[in-house]
C-alpha cells in the first residue's frame, strides 16, 4: 500500500469511528442517544488506536497536518512528503463524514437541532473566544505531538521488543482520550486540522436536512492553532528530549 493511500485510509478510519461516535451521541432516536462525553472520548481513542494499528506499516499513521508539518519542522519528515500526506489525509476525512453521514441517514431528520448535526462533523467552542479557543487547541495538540514522539522515543525502544509496533499504537490512543477528558471541554479538541476541516466541508457539501450553516467563521481556529501546537510539540520534545 502506498503511504498517500494509507494516510487516506487510516484517517477515512479514524473519522469514521470518531464522527460515528459523536453521532451516536448526540442524534435523536439512536440507541447511544445522550451517553455522553466519557462514550465521545472513548470512542475517539479507539477510532485513533485502531486507524494507526491499520496503517502504521505503510506510512506511519500521521492521520494528523500537524502532525506532518510537526515531525517536518524538525527534521523527522521530508517536507516534500508534506503536500502529499495533507491532500491524502484531507480526503481521507471528508470520505469517513460521508460515511457517518450514511451511517445514521434516518437520524438527521429526525434531529431537529442544528448544533447536534454541525457538531457530529465539527468542533465548536463551548465559550466562543477565538484567541481562547486558538491557545486551548495549541495546547491541546501540543501534548499529542510531544507525547507521540516521547512515546516513541529511543529510551522506549527496547531492541527487538516490537514496542513500536506493539503497544505504541494502544497508547496513543489512551493519550488521545486523556486529552480529550483534561482538555477538550472548552473547544471539543480537534488537534487536527484534517479531522475538523474534512467533515465540515462534507457537512457543507452533504443534503442533509435542516442542517445550517457550517460555521466558517469558526473553522479557522482548528486549523491555525493545532498546526502551531504540533510544531511546537515537536520543537519541545527535540530541545529537551536531547533527541538527533
Amino acid at each position: 500500500m502506498s503511504p498517500f493511500l494509507a494516510e487516506l485510509l487510516g484517517t477515512m478510519i479514524l473519522v469514521l469511528f470518531g464522527d460515528g461516535v459523536v453521532a451516536n451521541v448526540v442524534l435523536k432516536q439512536t440507541n447511544g442517544h445522550n451517553s455522553g462525553w466519557i462514550v465521545i472520548t472513548a470512542g475517539w481513542a479507539m477510532a485513533v488506536t485502531f486507524a494507526v494499528y491499520c496503517v502504521n506499516a505503510f506510512s506511519g499513521a500521521h492521520l494528523n497536518p500537524a502532525v506532518t508539518i510537526g515531525l517536518a519542522a524538525i527534521g523527522k519528515f521530508a517536507w516534500a512528503q508534506v503536500p502529499l500526506y495533507v491532500a491524502a489525509q484531507m480526503l481521507g476525512a471528508v470520505l469517513g463524514a460521508v460515511l457517518v453521514w450514511l451511517a445514521y441517514l434516518p437520524h438527521w431528520g429526525a434531529t431537529e437541532d442544528q448544533g447536534s448535526k454541525l457538531g457530529v462533523f465539527c468542533t465548536a467552542p463551548a465559550i466562543r473566544s477565538p484567541l481562547a479557543n486558538v491557545i486551548c487547541e495549541v495546547i491541546g495538540t501540543a501534548v499529542l505531538v510531544l507525547g507521540v514522539l516521547a512515546i516513541l522515543s529511543p529510551q522506549n525502544l527496547v531492541p527487538n521488543s516490537g514496542f513500536d509496533k506493539g503497544l505504541a499504537p494502544a497508547l496513543v490512543g489512551v493519550m488521545v482520550w486523556a486529552i480529550g477528558l483534561s482538555l477538550g471541554g472548552p473547544t471539543g479538541y480537534a488537534i487536527n486540522p484534517a479531522r475538523d476541516l474534512g467533515p465540515r466541508l462534507a457537512h457543507a457539501l452533504l443534503p442533509i436536512p435542516g442542517k445550517g450553516g457550517s460555521d466558517w467563521g469558526y473553522a479557522w481556529v482548528p486549523v491555525v492553532g493545532p498546526i502551531i501546537g504540533g510544531v511546537f510539540g515537536a520543537v519541545v520534545y527535540k530541545l529537551f528530549w536531547n533527541v538527533p
